[in-house]
């Protein structure tokens, strides 16, 4: 063999893993963002079920108004975030301000026994859950991606291409690391 030879077959194995490593952050990018939009989706099922379960409580909870006003507030905050922290932070106050509609739902026998607010419940309850898996699997490829930016050699290509650490989505404070309780 010559050394043209080799130094083409050396060439051409270089060439190879750098367009695999470059593939592969492509590909996490990609999707993390399909997880971001998952997370998404499932915010916007949650802002649509609000109002209803909003307008569902104000006909049993009149004097409740503060509280309603609180949620919708919430609601509000949490579709106007920008970022992944925002997003986070407003979709916590959103989830306490959810809680203690519920709470107060105790209050009211005839609201708890509503076929309305039981489907609502219901619907929110398994949005809840959608969320949070959403949230597990946006994280896990945000991992990945991290993980692939930071190593050697992917950092290389990475930084050659300008791909970025992603954040995760997080909770910041030790209380909302707790179960809620919420008792009906």
């Amino acid at each position: 063999m010559t050394p043209i030879f080799i130094a083409l077959i050396v060439i051409v194995i270089v060439v190879a893993v750098l367009f695999s490593i470059y593939n592969s952050l492509v590909r996490l990018r990609n999707r993390t963002k399909e997880a971001w939009a998952d997370i998404d989706v499932q915010l916007k099922r949650r802002y649509n079920l609000i109002p209803n379960l909003v307008d569902t409580v104000k006909g049993y909870a009149t004097h409740e108004k503060e509280l309603l006003e609180n949620v919708t507030k919430a609601r509000n905050m949490a579709m106007g975030a920008q970022s992944v922290q925002e997003h986070g932070e407003a979709e916590n106050m959103l989830t306490g301000a959810l809680k203690s509609l519920f709470a107060v739902s105790e209050n009211y026998p005839d609201l708890k026994a509503s076929v309305n607010f039981l489907e609502l419940q219901r619907e929110l309850r398994d949005t809840e859950d959608k969320i949070q898996a959403a949230r597990r699997f946006y994280n896990a490829n945000v991992r990945d991606m991290n993980i692939k930016v930071e190593t050697v050699p992917s950092n290389i290509i990475a930084s050659m291409f300008n791909f970025k650490q992603m954040e995760l989505f997080e909770l910041k404070e030790e209380e909302q690391r707790a179960v809620p309780k919420v008792e009906f």
